[in-house]
């Protein structure tokens, strides 16, 4: 054998060793998808107002303490909307001093108007959209990373184009309560200090707080509710809060979250926050001594400590968990708060029977077509065929291969990509024989009318296939869940099919020129 054809020979073998490595054992290399094993699909809704009130409150609070540093007082100042805020209670000269640091910290963001002696400033549109959006990529970001700690293989988590929604699939939930409850735990984290009770104690109806405001709440005050509990930590009724409205530090603002315990061993959770936030939660304990701090998630308050002295980088989080939820609870705030509440518009549990049926069903045609593309190989172009039908079980050991080494999940669609691989890698090798027909027609020798018939078809080969590659290239990077499959299998299987039509199939007709003196060819 010829030394050139050795190594091309030794290529192949390796290439064929290595794809059985990368593809063995399948179930545990190649990931299904959730149309084959089943699993949830969750189409959740992001309350983008909320992060607007929280993104309102942190820049009005910025404001008022630079205006009180600049040595303003009597200022007041309340939300008005989603992304509005008002600040009155300001004369003439504290009015200036108040536009004066409006221009040097909020005017790119915020649009300032005088109604009478009031001030009302409001978020202009772009910076509207950019928190919204934002709120909506990082609440993504977020449940990725909370699906990342279960293992989910290839989970589908994405925003909508419109909506401000996410799509979420998780192929393959072992635990699916668990999962659930997991997302579902918002946990929008505030810290809102405790207008009524003073000491933070809470009340048994909210009559009593409206009693105590003479029968109307401020304007920056609102009623939430918790959970009362008995010594042993079970719950026996509710208990009200009047907070106020204003969130200065929130989720945004945490650096991490464990679970722990307590001066009498009671499960807890202890977190810290970010520098910024650090600052922002030691000037709200500092300004509140004495008063309840409420520790609010998703609308609730959890608890609501008396602050007796200035906080600023870490605290904890009682409420009555168990340990289980304490270690839930810490690993969704450690994954990162939303930043905005969500709900859930649609829901639904996926059987894995439906799988098993698409997945024998797919098989079935993807080994009834195989067979007819081999009869017909070897029907119409007989010993030639069997070099075809070489190329192409390598094509799938190597598509199978790829697929193994990236840990790609395999889908439905996926299946049938694998099948139009299958055709369009018998169909580089018809290019390729019905060329070396012609030229054998044309009165050349076998040795070249091979060599000229790879030759010539060698462009249109490319041309076929780069054209396809880019489609599926593009299903690849902007396609989700199963048409992303079916653009994994598909490029794959049409790199693959370029190696074994002009690589392993021109080596093997190199092979059998090589060990006899063939004066015809059967094609």
């Amino acid at each position: 054998m010829k030394r050139p054809l050795l190594w091309r020979g030794i290529l192949i073998l390796a290439v064929t060793l290595i794809c059985v490595a990368l593809a063995y054992p399948p179930k545990e290399k190649i990931n299904l998808g959730l149309d084959l094993q089943g699993g949830m699909h969750l189409m959740l809704q992001v309350h983008t107002e909320d992060a607007l009130r929280a993104e309102t409150d942190s820049d009005m609070a910025r404001l008022v303490d630079m205006a009180r540093e600049e040595g303003v007082t009597g200022l007041k100042s309340r939300r008005t909307g989603d992304s509005s805020f008002v600040i009155s209670g300001a004369g003439p000269d504290a009015r200036d001093k108040v536009s004066s640091l409006y221009e040097r910290v909020l005017r790119n963001r915020w649009e300032l108007t005088r109604r009478g002696d009031d001030m009302v400033v409001t978020m202009n549109t772009q910076t509207v959209n950019e928190v919204s959006n934002g709120a909506v990529n990082q609440a993504v970001q977020t449940i990725r990373n909370r699906v990342d700690q279960f293992g989910v293989a290839e989970p589908v988590i994405q925003p909508m184009v419109t909506g401000h929604r996410i799509l979420v699939q998780l192929p393959g939930v072992d635990d699916m309560e668990r999962v659930r409850r997991l997302i579902k735990s918002t946990a929008f984290l505030e810290f809102r200090i405790v207008r009524f009770p003073k000491g933070g104690g809470g009340v048994g109806s909210r009559e009593e707080i409206l009693s105590n405001f003479g029968g109307q709440l401020p304007e920056d005050v609102e009623i939430l509710e918790g959970d009362r509990r008995d010594d042993s930590g079970v719950v026996v009724g509710k208990t009200y809060y009047a907070v106020e409205k204003r969130r200065t530090v929130t989720g945004r603002e945490l650096k991490n979250a464990n679970p722990g315990h307590g001066q009498f061993g009671n499960p807890l959770v202890e977190f810290t926050l970010t520098p910024a936030g650090s600052t922002a939660f030691a000037d709200l304990t500092g300004r509140n001594v004495g008063s309840g701090l409420a520790i609010v998630l998703d609308g609730r308050v959890h608890s609501a400590p008396v602050i007796k002295s200035r906080i600023s980088d870490r605290g904890q989080i009682e409420g009555g968990f168990t340990q289980q939820e304490a270690q839930d609870l810490s690993t969704t705030l450690r994954s990162g708060a939303l930043p905005a509440s969500i709900t859930y518009l649609e829901e639904r549990t996926v059987g894995p029977s439906l799988g098993r049926d698409a997945i024998r069903d797919g098989l079935r045609a993807g080994v009834v077509g195989t067979l007819l593309v081999v009869i017909t190989m070897l029907v119409y172009y007989r010993l030639s065929g069997v070099n075809a039908i070489a190329a192409l079980l390598l094509n799938i050991l190597i598509l199978f291969g790829g697929m193994g080494a990236f840990h790609f999940t395999l889908t439905l669609p996926g299946i049938a990509g694998i099948i139009l691989t299958i055709g369009m890698a018998v169909d580089a090798n018809v290019l390729v024989f019905e060329r070396i027909r012609e030229e054998l027609r044309a009165g050349r020798t076998v040795r070249s009318a091979i060599d000229l018939g790879f030759d010539r078809a060698f462009t249109s080969i490319i041309d076929t296939h780069v054209t396809t590659l880019v489609s599926a290239l593009i299903l690849l990077l902007v396609g989700t869940g199963p048409i992303k499959g079916f653009g994994v299998t598909l490029f794959i299987g049409l790199l693959a099919s370029l190696f074994t039509a002009v690589f392993v199939s021109r080596w093997l007709f190199d092979l059998v020129l090589s060990r006899r003196k063939v004066q015809e060819l059967s094609i």
